[in-house]
């Protein structure tokens, strides 16, 4: 063998060996998975969902030009930077009752626990006050138009699975049930038209784009809400300080946990990793403002791209409609809003804690069933139902009936809201007087008893 090819392959050996023992061992573990660094911004859903009030003195036309001399005015009255129902009803015309029904409304939505108003007892709530800057935000937000109802696509399945019978289709609602056979006899046209125009709750993705698209068009004039001046420089230089900011968590929150999230001030580039024995310098609101209209931006761009990439397959109302006859128990669990439940139809179901992800849940358009939901939950809604027995677990914060027919209602919760409901009875045990507003008709409110309890252990 020449004696170059035999050098050559000596080096080629020890160049094997070095590299083998300069090599680190391989790992015996998997990596673990890297957190996404930079979550979502998203609506906090609750905020425009119960707590929105149906008092005309507090929907503003132009919320900043009648809520920045307001805010003035209940400041001068404030103690600790906390205000009562007495000051509320003075500065904003209201009465005395309507004061604590906002009160009360804000301390069910807070997205603080550790408030004294969440934890107030009902005839604690004049004594414990609201917040300044949360009351600010809650009275903003009562400008918010939800978005619409909309009717499904396809007008012959929803004809198919629907009941033609609604109180919200028109004057065919009037109708006796007598009346509604003889012309369903003449004229079958007329109530193929009515069940045609069936309209149906905007999916979660509808409602957080517009939610956040509200929150887009009004920033500006929130953060300067909850801004104050530096001293020396006039109005028009606003900054916030850390405990300013978490305010604004009433209205957004980082990441799809829910309640669950981390302070608002730790999804920040000016707040994060602040050191809690010193208090955080105050951040321009223009910084923050910008900052927070980034970051809408990218999530209305998310929930875009997530809608276009359904566009060829079925929506989710489709899937309902699909399902609704085939498998109606349908469960649409979410980890960031709520428990859809949606499409029972001329069933009985049972849910029990471990198959309700999450902490709220939404009945929504069911017909001719009986519903368990056995598990402590913190908001429910039940929309759209008819010819239904709802019976729900205890509801820490609220529970919202809205636009349902014929529907029994039995739940033990902390505030009840009904809305627009016809021929309706509510076994209700409520901590606060229930608040009915809309158009309503022959309604039955009554105690949740001992026996009723009994019987639906039993």
């Amino acid at each position: 063998m020449p004696l170059f090819i035999t050098k050559r392959k000596k080096d080629l050996q020890t160049s094997r060996r070095t590299m083998t023992d300069e090599s680190p061992p391989p790992s015996t573990t998997d990596p673990e998975p890297n957190p996404n660094p930079n979550p979502l911004i998203h609506p906090r859903r609750v905020s425009f969902e119960h707590g929105l009030l149906p008092i005309q003195k507090l929907v503003f036309t132009d919320p900043i030009q009648t809520l920045a001399p307001v805010k003035q005015k209940l400041t001068e009255s404030a103690s600790n930077n906390r205000v009562g129902s007495a000051a509320i009803a003075d500065v904003l015309q209201i009465s005395g009752d309507h004061a604590r029904l906002v009160l009360e409304t804000l301390g069910s939505v807070l997205h603080s626990e550790s408030d004294p108003l969440v934890r107030a007892k009902p005839e604690e709530v004049d004594s414990v006050e609201a917040d300044l800057r949360d009351l600010v935000l809650f009275l903003y937000i009562q400008s918010y138009k939800k978005l619409l109802p909309r009717t499904h696509k396809d007008s012959a399945a929803v004809a198919d699975v629907w009941p033609s019978t609604s109180a919200f289709d028109g004057y065919l609602s009037a109708l006796s049930p007598i009346q509604a056979k003889f012309l369903t006899f003449c004229c079958p046209s007329l109530i193929l038209v009515r069940s045609n125009s069936r309209r149906f709750m905007p999916s979660q993705a509808d409602d957080e784009a517009h939610q956040l698209s509200y929150l887009q068009k009004h920033l500006a004039n929130i953060v300067s809400l909850l801004g104050e001046p530096v001293e020396g420089e006039g109005e028009e230089s606003l900054v916030l300080s850390m405990e300013a900011f978490e305010h604004l968590g009433f209205l957004v929150q980082f990441g799809d946990k829910g309640s669950d999230v981390s302070p608002l001030s730790q999804a920040t580039p000016f707040f994060a990793n602040s050191d809690p024995d010193m208090p955080a310098v105050p951040v321009p609101a223009s910084q923050v403002h910008d900052w927070l209209l980034q970051n809408i931006a990218s999530a209305l761009e998310s929930i875009t791209e997530r809608i276009s990439g359904k566009e060829n397959g079925p929506s989710d109302q489709d899937d309902t409609m699909s399902d609704a006859s085939a498998a109606p128990n349908k469960v649409a669990p979410s980890g960031r809003g709520p428990c859809l439940i949606e499409g029972v139809s001329k069933t009985s179901l049972v849910k029990q804690g471990s198959d309700l992800r999450g902490r709220s849940v939404k009945v929504v358009n069911c017909h001719d069933s009986v519903i368990y939901l056995l598990a402590p939950l913190r908001y429910a809604t039940v929309h759209g139902c008819s010819d239904t027995t709802i019976v729900l677990g205890a509801v820490g914060k609220a529970l919202r009936v809205e636009h349902c027919e014929r529907v029994h209602v039995i739940a033990a919760s902390k505030r009840v809201c009904i809305a627009n409901c016809r021929e309706c009875v509510f076994f209700l045990g409520v901590n606060q007087r229930p608040l009915i507003v809309g158009d309503n008709h022959k309604l039955q409110v009554k105690p949740l008893s001992i026996r009723l309890r009994l019987d639906l252990q039993v």
